[in-house]
């Protein structure tokens, strides 16, 4: 037993350097943990800034998105045809439908009349229709003007509608048939100036004939859609107030305009016996015979021989 004790003892210095090199290394481990942790620490409201500006950017992001949907920018590949109806009575509708289109020529200079329509209803009254076509980047001024007009220059507004039409379904696919139409005919031409045989020449021909004239059409509609969406139409109807005329008032009764109207009517009738006088000599003529035949007549029985028929006698006596 003493043997293995002390052999044990022969080994306490060496167990106690390695213990008290585990303790250093413990230690240093705990310093660069502690230094470790602190950096983290210090780092950590670094990563929560970085992490709260990418929110805030990601944020101001999306706002800017949403506020680009809905400027004019976003609705480039919106194409629509208003038409504007306005109708209004005023007193004077000649002198306003004259300021109504000198102000749009003026606000817009390529604004063109496209009908006029000026109709009397009696004392100088006149009911006007104006339609006229403007473009579609001024014509938000325009329904501002038109809207406030009755109430800023006297009159009353009637009716005031707008109609809204999206083509823009008809404005993209007429393109892009266009643009597919055009590549064809690209193709064909090519097929074209390599074809050598007669019936490719000639099969290629019509086809090249066809999707010409395909062409023509979508461009035509294309122009067409394209002038709608670039000019819309505004329709202004003008009716006349209408202005209670007064009773008329009674005269009272004068001795002088009595004789006026009874020197009016005597003039009257002797205007009328005149005209009768003047048709009987015209047409006496055409009596003359007949009063000669008549008299003739009465002559040649006045002179004719009565005879009276005899009567028998009768005895009287008894």
């Amino acid at each position: 037993m003493l043997p293995t004790k002390y052999g044990y003892r022969k080994f306490l210095p060496w167990l106690g350097a390695l213990a008290l090199s585990m303790m250093v290394l413990v230690s240093c481990a705990s310093s660069t943990s502690s230094s470790g942790a602190s950096q983290t620490i210090a780092q950590r409201p670094m990563t929560s800034n970085a992490a709260m500006d990418q929110k805030q950017g990601l944020t101001s992001a999306n706002q800017a998105k949403t506020e680009s949907s809905h400027s004019p920018q976003a609705n480039a590949n919106q194409y629509l045809v208003k038409t504007l109806k306005v109708s209004m009575q005023v007193k004077d509708t000649r002198k306003v439908a004259s300021a109504l289109q000198s102000w749009i020529a003026s606000a817009d200079t390529r604004s063109i009349s496209v009908g006029t329509d000026y109709e009397q209803n009696g004392n100088n009254a006149y009911t006007i229709d104006l339609t006229l076509s403007v473009q579609s980047s001024l014509y938000p001024s325009i329904y501002n003007y038109l809207r406030d007009y009755s109430s800023q220059n006297g009159g009353r507004m009637v009716s005031f509608a707008e109609t809204v039409q999206d083509v823009s379904g008809d404005y993209v696919d007429t393109q892009s048939r266009l643009t597919t139409l055009q590549a064809e005919k690209s193709r064909l031409v090519d097929l074209m100036s390599h074809a050598q045989a007669m019936g490719d020449i000639v099969t290629i021909e019509q086809k090249l004939t066809d999707v010409e004239g395909q062409i023509e059409t979508y461009e035509g509609r294309l122009k067409n859609l394209t002038n709608q969406v670039s000019f819309y139409n505004v329709q202004i109807h003008l009716d006349p107030i209408d202005v209670a005329t007064p009773p008329p008032v009674e005269p009272a009764w004068s001795i002088g305009q009595v004789f006026q109207q009874a020197f009016s009517a005597s003039i009257v009738f002797a205007q009328v016996l005149l005209t009768f006088l003047i048709w009987l000599l015209a047409f006496a003529w055409y009596a003359i015979p007949v009063v000669i035949l008549i008299w003739l007549t009465k002559r040649f029985k006045l002179r004719m021989p009565k005879f009276s028929p005899a009567l028998p006698k009768t005895n009287t006596k008894p």
